[in-house]
């Protein structure tokens, strides 16, 4: 049996750059084993599957090519740009079940927006030294100590003073993937608040070796846990953010992620990422 992929471009700058990810339409008949199979064919960081739901609008299921993953921040965005290219969103306002329950999607235009949740904040205590060693920083290097911040799936939240220390990092893999191991994270979302962009607010780098990837160029997922922390640590008094990333990698793949943040008396309640999906390409697979 031979599968159809679309290839989307997520969180585009510009028409420029962003994040691949494939999605497959009419999953429902498709086994765990089959999409992991596809999803390595295919070879991108994650593809999505799409079924039915009994609970929301779309059942969505992604998968690395080494495993199952909760949440996909890219993924989502290029699957609900692709719904939408097709004429096949229900409404503005739609939904997605995720093996992690159920999220709320905004679409409007070519923009697709993803519900994650309010932050939770932890402190890899005792580990800081070997957080910063395992990206080659020293504690002059960044402007405040790590945190781990979670809205729906944990990132290591590491903040560098400038766009070329940003740049200059040599992240160890194998200790990053074993640091995320030991917290149960994605990975690390390294960030500045210096742009390449006037009027942004911040410059990226994510590394995710534990699920095989050494370094992407979007990640709405961990662009929700950074702006609740420039939010609540950095006291950017704001509820709509706009992060850069894929500017730093080699070779550069620019990427824009916009995120809106709902508080009440100042504290998070909730937040949307957003970004634009763009179709590249199709491929056809065999399973």
């Amino acid at each position: 049996m031979k599968v159809n992929v679309a290839i989307l471009n997520a969180f585009v700058d510009d028409h420029r750059g962003g994040n691949p990810a494939g999605v497959v339409l009419n999953a429902d008949a498709l086994s765990n084993e089959q999409k992991l199979n596809i999803a390595k064919q295919v070879g991108l960081s994650e593809t999505a599957f799409v079924s039915q739901s009994s609970e929301a609008d779309f059942k969505l299921d992604f998968f690395t090519p080494q495993k199952q993953i909760a949440h996909c921040g890219h993924a989502t965005i290029a699957t609900f740009s692709y719904l939408s290219q097709q004429g096949l969103i229900p409404s503005p306002n739609t939904s997605k079940e995720t093996i992690d329950g159920v999220r709320q999607i905004e679409v409007k235009g070519n923009v697709a927006y993803m519900e994650q949740l309010a932050p939770k904040y932890s402190d890899p205590e005792g580990d800081h030294e070997r957080i910063l060693g395992s990206l080659g920083l020293s504690q002059q290097d960044v402007m405040a100590k790590p945190v781990i911040a979670n809205t729906g799936n944990g990132f290591l939240v590491v903040g560098v003073n400038s766009i070329a220390q940003l740049e200059a990092i040599q992240p160890n893999q194998q200790e990053i993937e074993a640091i995320s191991e030991k917290y149960d994270l994605i990975g690390y979302y390294v960030f500045t608040t210096e742009t390449n962009v006037e009027g942004r607010d911040a410059s990226t780098r994510m590394f995710a070796p534990r699920y095989g990837i050494e370094e992407e160029s979007a990640t709405g997922m961990a662009a929700g846990p950074l702006v609740c922390y420039l939010h609540d640590y950095l006291d950017m008094d704001k509820d709509h953010f706009v992060i850069e990333q894929g500017y730093s990698m080699t070779p550069a793949s620019p990427s824009c992620l916009d995120a809106r943040l709902s508080t009440n008396d100042g504290e998070i309640q909730s937040l949307i990422v957003g970004g634009v999906g763009m179709a590249s390409r199709f491929e056809e697979v065999e399973v």
